[in-house]
């Protein structure tokens, strides 16, 4: 390829665009040098995608599912952080309150994330179903629907959800596993307070996603610069900081079965009644 690699990125936070001012530096620095486009939402993304505008899209988990259903399984997962792999969704209550377990949570409330958060809403969702509990029937869902289409990258819905359970209009409420510890860390969680009552099986989330069609002499290339980042390199290390990240790995599929399942049981690509 004699032009540089095309990669897509969502624009969920203003810190994105330094983030990939900083890679795209370290891309040219390699010898690997790329282009980025940003996006609105991972749909767009998905369009540029498959339709060739890029080659390689920073995906959400949900996004990976999408590009798959939409190209017959017809693209890669080629590389991720070593925090996008065994995440867990926890469901969190009350110490005091009346949901001690899953099952308590009958005939009561739960708030979400956004509609498409998988980590917040989709997943979450699907342990519910696991443990014989219906969402909309034997379970009110309150969902927050904060910046839709980016797929839950931002806290907007799930620090909403927590404000729900505070208030005491939810029993529960879902989140990343990561946002409690950083919740509790900073004292936004009351540990003493609140605790977690369930939580799902371990799922894997964002990917860097390409067509099958693209020259592996190419992805091979930008994989070597990309794997040449190492936190113990301070000049290295802002941009990994910022990314949530201490080492890239080789992109995996086996993480994303609960929010396969999930997406089937929510029926969220099903087409809308008319």
């Amino acid at each position: 390829m004699s032009r540089p690699l095309k990669v897509g990125a969502v624009m969920y936070d203003p810190k994105v665009s330094v983030i990939w001012e900083i890679i795209r530096d370290f891309f040219d620095a390699q010898g690997a040098p790329i282009d980025v486009a940003f996006y609105s939402t991972y749909e767009d993304q998905n369009d540029g995608l498959l339709s060739g505008a890029i080659d390689n899209a920073w995906n959400s988990p949900l996004a990976w599912v999408d590009a798959q259903r939409r190209s017959g399984n017809g693209c890669r997962a080629i590389a991720m952080r070593d925090t996008d792999r065994d995440r867990i969704a926890y469901v969190v209550a009350r110490r005091s309150g009346p949901v001690q377990t899953l099952a308590d949570l009958k005939g009561r409330t739960i708030a979400t994330g956004a509609i498409d958060s998988p980590q917040a809403t989709l997943i979450p969702l699907g342990r519910l179903r696991r443990e014989g509990l219906s969402p909309g029937v034997d379970v009110t869902v309150r969902r927050f629907d904060v910046l839709v289409g980016k797929h839950g990258d931002h806290v907007g819905g799930e620090r909403d959800a927590l404000d729900c359970l505070t208030r005491g209009d939810a029993a529960a409420c879902a989140m990343l596993d990561l946002n409690w510890d950083g919740w509790v860390k900073d004292g936004t969680i009351d540990a003493n307070q609140f605790s977690i009552v369930g939580e799902t099986d371990r799922f894997d989330h964002c990917v860097f996603t390409v067509r099958e069609t693209l020259d592996r002499s190419v992805e091979n290339a930008w994989l070597d610069a990309l794997f040449a980042m190492r936190y113990d390199n301070p000049a290295h290390r802002e941009m990994m900081d910022l990314e949530g990240l201490k080492a890239w790995l080789p992109g995996r599929t086996t993480g994303f079965g609960p929010l396969m399942a999930a997406v089937e049981s929510e029926r969220f690509f099903a087409p809308a009644s008319s």
